[in-house]
Formats: C-alpha cells, sequence, structure tokens
C-alpha cells in the first residue's frame, strides 16, 4: 500500500468507520537517519489516534534504534513491522517476506523492537513463506509471541504467489492453532465485509487486515463495523455518491501533498478503482486521468451518469497488484542455513511495497 495509506487515504476512511489505519511503510534506516521525506510520510493528523506506524527493516541493530526513536519522540502510538513484501528487488537482497526464513535474524529483529518501544505495542504482518517447499508463517509466529509481540497477521500468500491465485485462509486457520498467546489476523482476499465475516468463521482468526480490498473502496470500513457488530447494512453507493467520495478524496490528497497539481496528478491511480464495476468508457475513463486540477476533475466527473446503480459484483473484487512470481529472487545461499544470522546489506531497505 505504498504511495496510498497517506493522511489523506486515512482520513477518508476513518471518516467512513471504525478500525485502525497504519501509514505508508517506511524503512527504518531512513528513519534513524532522519530522511525528510520519511518524516512526512509519517505524519499523522491532529485527531487521529492511534498513530500506528508501519516499520521495515532488516537490520535488528537499526530496527533497535528505530523503536527507541519512535518510543523516545513520541512519533507514534504503534508499530507494525512489515515482512510481506514481495518485490524481487527486496527479496534478492534478503529482506521483506524472504526475511523469515532466517529464524535467528528474525528473532532478533522481534527482540531489538520490542525491548527498545518503551511499551509501545509493537505487531507483526509477514506472509505463509517464500513459496511452498519454504513455509516460515508457524515457526514466525511463534517466535513472535515468545518475543511479545502484541499480535501477528498473516497475507496467507507465499512470496512465490506475490499477489496472484487465491489466498490460503487455511493457513490462518493453523497459524491460529500454533499461537495461542496473542490475537493472529488474517489477511488477504478480504474484498467486502462479508469476506471478512466468512474468513473469522472458517479461521477463528481474532481479526482482519485489509489492503487491497479498500482501494477505491473507503466505505468498506463501514461495513467492516457494521459487519462485525451484527448490522445487516452494506455500503451500495451509486456512481454520483462514488463520484462525490472519490472528489473529496482527490481534495483531501492536494491539500496533505500542498499542490492541486501534484496531488490530481497522484490522485489518477486510483479512479480505475472506484469506477470498477461501474459503465464508464475507456476514453472517459482516459480523460478523468489526464485531469490537470480539481475543477477539471468535477467537471468530467458531472458528465457521468450519477443515477447508475452499484453495480453488485461487478464492482468486487480483485483491485491492484495481481498476479504470481515464476520464482522468487534471493541472495546467492538464502536458503542453505535457516539459523545463519546474515543481515543483509542496506540495500534490502526498500520501501517498494508492503506485501
Amino acid at each position: 500500500m505504498a504511495g496510498i495509506t497517506n493522511i489523506a487515504f486515512r482520513t477518508l476512511c476513518r471518516e467512513q468507520g471504525g478500525g485502525i489505519f497504519v501509514c505508508e511503510m517506511i524503512t527504518s534506516r531512513a528513519l534513524v537517519e532522519r530522511n525528510p521525506l520519511t518524516f512526512e510520510m509519517i505524519k499523522f493528523g491532529e485527531t487521529e489516534r492511534p498513530r500506528s506506524l508501519q516499520l521495515y527493516g532488516v537490520d535488528p541493530v537499526i530496527i533497535g534504534r528505530a523503536a527507541k526513536m519512535i518510543a523516545e519522540e513520541d512519533l507514534a502510538d504503534h508499530i507494525d513491522l512489515n515482512f510481506g513484501c514481495p518485490v524481487p528487488k527486496v527479496t534478492r537482497r534478503g529482506g521483506g517476506s524472504a526475511l523469515p526464513y532466517k529464524r535467528r535474524l528474525l528473532r532478533e529483529i522481534l527482540r531489538a523492537a520490542v525491548a527498545n518501544a518503551g511499551g509501545l505495542p509493537v505487531t507483526m504482518k509477514m506472509r505463509k513463506g517464500i513459496d511452498d517447499d519454504h513455509l516460515t508463517y508457524l515457526d514466525a509466529g511463534r517466535t513472535a509471541a515468545e518475543e511479545g509481540i502484541s499480535a501477528v497477521a498473516l497475507h496467507a500468500r507465499t512470496a512465490r504467489q506475490h499477489y496472484g491465485g487465491n489466498a490460503d485462509w487455511d493457513a490462518i486457520s493453523r497459524l491460529k492453532d500454533a499461537v495461542q498467546d496473542i490475537p493472529v489476523l488474517g489477511n488477504g482476499d478480504i474484498w467486502t465485509a462479508d469476506d471478512a465475516l466468512r474468513m473469522v468463521a472458517r479461521t477463528g482468526c481474532d481479526g482482519v487486515v485489509v489492503g487491497r480490498g479498500c482501494l477505491g473502496r473507503p466505505w468498506l470500513f463501514r461495513d467492516l463495523e457494521n459487519a462485525f457488530n451484527g448490522v445487516p447494512d452494506r455500503a451500495r453507493p451509486t456512481l454520483g455518491e462514488v463520484t462525490r467520495t472519490l472528489l473529496r478524496h482527490a481534495e483531501l490528497l492536494c491539500e496533505v501533498i500542498g499542490s492541486e497539481r501534484y496531488g490530481v496528478a497522484d490522485f489518477r491511480k486510483h479512479i480505475g478503482w472506484y469506477l470498477k464495476g461501474f459503465v464508464v468508457g475507456a476514453e472517459t475513463r482516459r480523460l478523468l486521468a489526464l485531469s490537470s486540477g480539481l475543477a477539471e476533475l468535477e467537471d468530467r466527473l458531472g458528465e457521468l451518469d450519477h443515477d447508475q446503480p452499484w453495480p453488485g459484483e461487478a464492482a468486487d473484487g480483485p483491485r491492484g497488484k495481481s498476479g504470481e512470481r515464476q520464482k522468487v529472487m534471493l541472495p546467492h545461499g538464502w536458503l542453505d542455513d535457516p539459523d545463519e544470522l546474515a543481515v543483509p546489506s542496506a540495500e534490502a531497505e526498500d520501501s517498494t511495497s508492503g506485501g
């Protein structure tokens, strides 16, 4: 969700319903080095609580220093460690979803984070493993519980699956059985609130983590709140209602970025997600994406059929990244010894994706 879960989108989602909304993933090294862009990425709204900071790193020492900074400088109320990134330029250096294979290294990172977090809750997100022959999630979950991690979330895909195929919800059940002392959260293929209810019923997990499911669907959090409170109401917005939310998102993004030109340009990637399932021609979509300012975007949105009803199942399903990998790129000899305490190089700390 890099480039997505900034203040603008978190604000919009919080207006819709409850939950914990985590900032864009940042690297521990960039935080410790006080990179200006990183500090922009971890800004929170004045009323935003809890402030959840998503941290990624590969070096226990640097992770420890980052956690200490967060606690001592009151940068956040919660630290979420991310070990889910499947991007080749990260895994080929031993980072992201490749890292939990090195069991001792993972333990040292978790221990350093908890020890230096000053009592802040530290949670962890991971994938099943590198591929079906190198699964790590059960060992990693047990290690997390042993090292004081407050909760663990499983994206029920391997790194090789990337974002393709189906999430293996049965793996969430197995993790829940293996890890009894801390909450287990499920992630993967939650496109609607009813998907979340089915996941909890099937796996026994303690809650859900939503990623791509909220792209173009910030009202999903209202639906989730209703679903878990036993309320049957679900959002079924008309195209007009969707366009109003879309425009509100664009306005918030322009405000956060501080430039209408760059804000609208950055917003372009969201347009297709909002319009998924609706009958909107390819040329119209292209022109919307070419809007140079809010007024132009609003004018072009005004030309749509605002009475068009919610398209039902056509609006659900995958949005964002998809597809599997032929193989997972790893450092030479990475799979030789899972107990090797090999700290990857700084190049492994790349904020491309949260996995």
